[in-house]
């Protein structure tokens, strides 16, 4: 897989901050605990963050449960997803030899650098952002959580003075803000923080689509869960879901994303688990129509999830185990946000500087 490098402002490029700092790579990323990963959240952001581990960078991956609770939710629920969570990132290739795995709210520096962030920035500057507007649309009243989500996103990432942020690009404009925050910061108090680059990754993964409604993206919002293949989901249900995914009347196979999202969300999560071009994969299987192609993408997911599925299922059965890998990574996110905390805290004055 390969990784672009855009920026927030042009999406071609991300320049740094004018500064003379030479700062220390570092990979942060996170993710809420959900529910179940479905093949989305898997090629989307899960396999790069494999990826990156993997190319020995320094990797700090976070299960951001604070940002779970800023609509209504279910507390034993929220329990049981973060060790479900913990235990699909191990058994997807989350190594806590190699990567720093912990939970958000055992640091509360995070909410610390969250308030004063907070005070860089204005309400209508959050206010413009796409998913508060989306989110906030629908209920009447809407919970400060929401407003200050972003500010909170931030502080995640400039906490461990993050230089590389594998984002989706629905997120792009969140990133943005963290710029601007990052900068913001460093004008005023002195150069504290990088500002990131930001990598998306260049594949078809954000062209997987409701298996239901190929004209919606594949999503836990979505009502039918039909729509969407979780990596937990057993063999026959996989095959289930792919065969009642939802095509178009012609027969051939061929990938048209715009005029023929169903067939092609078929080949793009095809491409992604055998590595070759969807357009190689139509040549592959010309000879065949729709129906019995769904047989060989059906039989390509179950070979790729059925281990990462029973490795889940061991995992969650060992919640000890779970704990204490988050219990680990904490001890060592703890050390690098100790130090920015202090550093920012000096800064701002709330503690006395040497």
């Amino acid at each position: 897989m390969i990784l672009k490098k855009i920026s927030l402002s042009c999406q071609t490029l991300v320049r740094f901050c004018h500064s003379n700092v030479k700062w220390k790579d570092r990979v942060f990323s996170g993710i809420q605990p959900t529910g179940t990963l479905h093949l989305g959240n898997y090629f989307g952001a899960v396999s790069k963050w494999v990826q990156l581990q993997n190319e020995n960078r320094e990797v700090i991956f976070s299960i951001v449960d604070m940002h779970s609770i800023t609509l209504p939710y279910n507390t034993k629920e929220l329990e049981k997803n973060v060790l479900l969570m913990a235990a699909s990132l191990i058994a997807c290739g989350i190594d806590p030899e190699k990567s720093t795995l912990f939970l958000q709210s055992q640091v509360p520096e995070h909410t610390q650098l969250s308030w004063v962030l907070g005070c860089l920035t204005t309400m209508p500057r959050l206010g413009q952002l796409p998913q508060f507007k989306e989110k906030s649309s629908t209920l009447k009243d809407v919970p400060l959580g929401l407003y200050l989500y972003p500010v909170l996103q931030a502080a995640d990432i400039l906490l461990y003075k993050a230089t590389k942020v594998p984002v989706g690009e629905d997120q792009i404009q969140h990133l943005q803000l963290a710029h601007s925050l990052a900068r913001t910061f460093n004008k005023r108090f002195g150069d504290t923080f990088p500002v990131p680059e930001v990598l998306i990754q260049q594949n078809c993964s954000s062209r997987i689509r409701n298996l239901r409604d190929p004209m919606k993206k594949m999503s836990k919002s979505h009502p039918d869960p039909r729509g969407r293949i979780e990596i937990t989901d057993e063999p026959d249900v996989i095959v289930e879901k792919v065969k009642k995914a939802v095509t178009d009347c012609t027969s051939k196979i061929t990938y048209d994303p715009e005029n023929r999202p169903g067939v092609s969300t078929l080949l793009t999560m095809h491409s992604l688990i055998c590595g070759l071009l969807p357009e190689e994969i139509c040549e592959e299987n010309s000879l065949l129509d729709t129906g019995r192609y769904k047989h060989i993408v059906a039989e390509a997911l179950v070979e790729k999830f059925t281990p990462i599925r029973q490795e889940i299922l061991k995992l969650i059965d060992s919640p000890e185990y779970l704990s204490k890998i988050l219990q680990e990574g904490q001890q060592k996110a703890n050390l690098i946000a100790s130090n920015t905390w202090q550093e920012v805290a000096s800064k701002i004055g709330t503690i006395p500087s040497n």
